[in-house]
């Protein structure tokens, strides 16, 4: 089994230096690269079920903030394309769905991951406060070496 680099991206100017990094990463150790974007998945859990006790409220509330996190998954995949260009030729882009802490600590873990590279702010760009604690949670759960950026 190949192993590759992963980059979180979210198409913010936090996650430009992580794809830098990694990007160079790639290129010393002639390896395969990752982008990902999570769109996160949790919004009804976080916002709860009473949310300005209405139903409709709380539904475009969850509309708007799908189409947020859809068009920031279009700018971090332009983004990542953009930064890497021809410079890593195995590289590849992928949206995931879920808890992005999740998410990036099953890719800091799994065995065909050589590296995990993310900046300590990345996906706040759409405001989830408890992604404030990602870093701290990757250093508890990753098995496999995290590198942050700023």
């Amino acid at each position: 089994m190949m192993k590759h680099i992963v980059v979180a991206v979210d198409g913010s100017e936090v996650s430009a230096a992580a794809i830098e990094q990694a990007v160079t990463v790639a290129r010393q150790r002639h390896m395969t690269l990752a982008g990902v974007f999570v769109i996160d998945g949790n919004w009804p859990d976080y916002i709860g079920n009473d949310w300005q006790s209405s139903k409709g409220a709380r539904q475009g509330f969850l509309d708007y903030m799908r189409a947020e996190q859809e068009a920031q998954a279009q700018a971090a995949q332009t983004q990542f394309e953009e930064a890497v260009g021809q410079s890593v030729p195995q590289s590849q882009f992928t949206v995931l769905a879920g808890d992005p802490t999740d998410i990036l600590s099953k890719l800091a873990s799994e065995p065909e991951t050589e590296l995990l590279v993310t900046s300590k702010r990345v996906f706040q760009v759409s405001g989830r406060p408890s992604l404030k604690g990602l870093a701290k949670t990757l250093v508890k759960r990753a098995t496999q070496p995290v590198l942050f950026t700023p």
